[in-house]
């Protein structure tokens, strides 16, 4: 009798981002991509949140290698972090390896677990084995993966589109696709992130017609903001910007060392000479310099916002300034955007963006390429993965809609385990699966407590009242005083401050009548009486600290 089959996403399902998914069988598991989510809004001072590997570290001498579908932050982020708790080999793509190897520098972690590989590889275990895949996505060197198992064959979409004529001509490799299909897929899982979108997603090239023609029109400086990973999407910035005769500048951490990488290993081509730093921007006229930067989706550190707001160290806003944000938001980013491009027409520039021109394709399949993965490859299960729960649904409903049983799909959540045997596929457990916080150079020293006490802060602000206690003789010897922050400006509600005073007073005094009180009674009886006050004269909920000094 066969073993089973389990398929466990640890990441990506119901949300976007933080793609991570292991498959086990028997005594082996690989774990299909690494990567990162951004914050909520509410998730105040966190940087990157990265998915929790509990399971894989219960169970890493059976892990035999991390495979990366393709090179952007919600596929690799996570690595340097991970790579911290779990040694592994990574199999990759050239561009991918690329990326990836310049964060593990970043990190000073060694690059010996990179294994470059090519498209039509196949990277074999005792039971597992791995094909890679050519595909189109908006990152050169995107792959789908086959992954070979005694139970049969699944095919893992990763991120991809399906473009005819992409930027560097490599086609997605529909034959292979399509050859698996005719030999029988076990499982498909599918990028779900277009699945709402109706018809055929534009192909990359059509941007580039509206930038030559963009650029052909413009008077002063072109600025730029994309995503730092789309190469094919910098390509044609600056090929419509060569034919106008301006000089290419990179602005942006990530933007600068993507496109080292990329030109350093061929994945994209400019001139030497036609390449200028941002310090050399003013040794050239305006309407020869086309400024190529981050920020395409609003942060308020990237360089676009910095621009906007006018606090780039090196790049001021100036009259007949051209910008194009070359993107479209990612979901819950629309406001940051929409703050932007407000500020930028406040400033007087000219802004355009996808809502006025095609300046933006997607890289994810829209339905009627997803129909088309579906009927080469005919799976016999069907798992939706990479987007929103509401995703998943829709993606499982267009399955039904072309003939598959709805038994045989399964809408899941992360931790979930899929377990397919030779009696059928079932959803047979849960496993715990989670997020660890990055937040500065702490990863997981901060969890929920302190999130909910940074909401707290943020929104109501604090009082801290500091006295001094002789506590050999029992009496108040100074104090007590009051500071505030984020709460009430103390100088214009001198009142209330004096009544913040007076109680506290009044507690401490009443508990050292008793003597034998211990600090951290007094200091709570101080905080109590104090909330009490507040909320009673401000119906606010500051939190209070009492800080008592020993004379």
């Amino acid at each position: 009798m066969k073993s089973s089959l389990k398929i466990i996403p640890l990441g990506g399902l119901g949300e976007i981002g933080k793609n991570i998914t292991a498959i086990e069988y028997e005594d082996e598991i690989i774990v299909i991509d690494c990567g990162v989510s951004f914050p909520d809004d509410d998730m105040l001072g966190i940087d990157l949140v990265i998915p929790d590997i509990n399971y894989l570290l219960e169970n890493q001498d059976k892990v035999k290698g991390l495979f990366i579908t393709h090179g952007h932050e919600d596929h690799i982020g996570s690595i340097p972090y991970i790579l911290k708790q779990l040694n592994m080999d990574i199999y990759a793509t050239r561009l991918t390896i690329g990326l990836i190897a310049s964060k593990l520098e970043e990190h000073n972690i060694s690059k010996e677990s990179l294994i470059p590989v090519k498209e039509g590889d196949v990277i074999k275990f005792n039971k597992l084995s791995v094909e890679f895949i050519r595909a189109t996505h908006s990152i050169a060197d995107a792959c789908s993966l086959a992954i070979f198992t005694p139970l049969g064959t699944i095919v893992h979409t990763g991120d991809f589109k399906i473009d005819y004529t992409p930027i560097d001509g490599r086609v997605m490799d529909l034959n292979r696709l399509s050859a698996l299909g005719e030999e029988g897929v076990l499982l498909l899982m599918a990028d779900s992130t277009n699945v709402e979108r109706s018809g055929h997603s534009l192909s990359e090239k059509t941007i580039g017609e509206t930038l030559n023609r963009i650029l052909d029109g413009a008077t002063g400086r072109v600025i730029v903001a994309t995503f730092a990973s789309n190469i094919h999407r910098m390509q044609q910035i600056v090929d419509a910007s060569l034919k106008e005769n301006r000089k290419i500048c990179f602005s942006g951490r990530s933007m600068e060392n993507v496109s080292k990488v990329a030109m350093e290993l061929g994945y994209l081509h400019i001139p030497e000479e036609a390449v200028i730093s941002v310090d050399e921007l003013n040794n050239h006229d305006n309407n020869k310099i086309t400024i190529i930067t981050t920020g395409s989706q609003g942060e308020p550190m990237a360089g676009l916002s910095r621009i906007a707001y006018g606090n780039h160290r090196k790049i001021k806003l100036e009259r007949d300034d051209l910008f194009i944000i070359s993107a479209s938001p990612i979901p819950g980013n629309d406001k940051m955007i929409s703050k932007v491009i407000n500020q930028l027409y406040k400033k007087g520039a000219e802004v355009i963006y996808e809502d006025l021109e095609d300046v933006h394709v997607s890289g994810h399949a829209y339905q009627e390429e997803l129909k088309l993965i579906h009927s080469i490859t005919k799976p016999k299960y069907f798992l939706p993965v990479h987007g929103e729960y509401r995703h998943l649904k829709h993606h499982a409903d267009l399955a039904k809609k072309m003939g598959m049983k709805g038994e045989n799909i399964f809408t899941m959540e992360n931790g979930d385990v899929l377990e397919i045997s030779e009696e059928g596929a079932k959803i047979s457990g849960k496993i715990r699966t989670g997020v660890l916080y990055v937040d500065g150079i702490g990863v997981g020293d901060v969890g929920n407590i302190v999130l909910r006490d940074r909401r707290n802060l943020a929104r109501d602000g604090m009082v801290i009242i500091v006295f001094a206690i002789d506590m050999e003789n029992f009496y108040l010897a100074s104090g007590p005083d009051v500071i505030t922050r984020g709460f009430i400006y103390a100088r214009e509600n001198e009142d209330i401050i004096n009544e913040i005073k007076e109680v506290s007073r009044q507690k401490i005094e009443e508990c050292l009548l008793e003597q034998s009180t211990g600090w951290q009674v007094l200091k709570g009886s101080v905080r109590k009486s104090v909330e009490v006050l507040l909320f009673e004269k401000t119906k606010r909920k500051p939190s209070v600290f009492p800080i008592i000094m020993d004379v």
